[in-house]
């Protein structure tokens, strides 16, 4: 099957409400143009080089998803355009992209990442950093920055069980910060948790947002 029969799959599992993020890592331009062509707008990328070459390359109306780790040094580059970052995980990387923002005079939209997983090697805030970065001096004074959500990764695991309750766990800390930090607050209502593997779990357990490549794109290219 072709990636636009593959979109189309996908597509009948996900509810009308939940953002389908096509992540486009190692795949050419002409494969992302397949997914193009068949109405697929918002693509996810993981390196912010490949962002940007890709970007030049392809249509002005896709909404760019940067869905990797993100360093400070590379921000200034995706601020211009970015539809929204997904792996905001330190008060440093808010600062740096804040600057930015506000000199581009536009205001980029976030989701703050949570670590969920019990690899190490996954990036994210804990939960009590994540709370001490909320309620900071520092994020009182960010307009430029607006926080649309969270982010998460599960553990890459057969135990579907541990990954549920890894998802769990997040929607938990979602909806606890939804009725008070972000209370009032129309903007704070994604949720970014599911990939290839668990997004159908993610979904049961309530993610508005899920970030899908090999089942689109077919295996990662080396």
């Amino acid at each position: 099957m072709g990636v636009a029969e593959n979109l189309e799959l996908v597509r009948k599992e996900i509810p009308g409400h939940v953002t389908l993020v096509a992540v486009t890592k190692t795949k050419p331009v002409e494969t992302i143009l397949e997914a193009y062509r068949a109405g697929h707008r918002d693509f996810g990328e993981n390196r912010v080089q490949e962002l940007m070459q890709k970007k030049e390359s392809l249509p002005a109306d896709i909404r760019w998803h940067m869905v990797g780790h993100l360093q400070s040094n590379k921000v200034k580059l995706l601020v211009p355009f970015v539809h929204m970052i997904h792996g905001v995980d330190s008060l440093k990387l808010l600062k740096v992209i804040e600057k930015e923002s506000a000199e581009n005079n536009r205001v980029t939209d976030v989701l703050l990442q949570v670590h969920i997983a019990r690899e190490e090697t996954k990036f994210g805030l804990s939960e009590e950093e994540l709370d001490a970065l909320l309620y900071s001096e520092e994020f009182g004074r960010v307009t430029h920055t607006r926080i649309r959500g969270l982010m998460g990764m599960a553990t890459f695991t057969e135990n579907r069980e541990q990954v549920r309750r890894e998802f769990r766990y997040l929607k938990g800390l979602f909806d606890r910060l939804r009725g008070s930090v972000f209370a009032g607050s129309d903007a704070f209502n994604q949720l970014s948790m599911g990939m290839s593997g668990d997004y159908r779990l993610a979904l049961e357990e309530g993610s508005t947002m899920v970030r899908i490549g090999s089942l689109i794109f077919g295996p990662r290219n080396q």
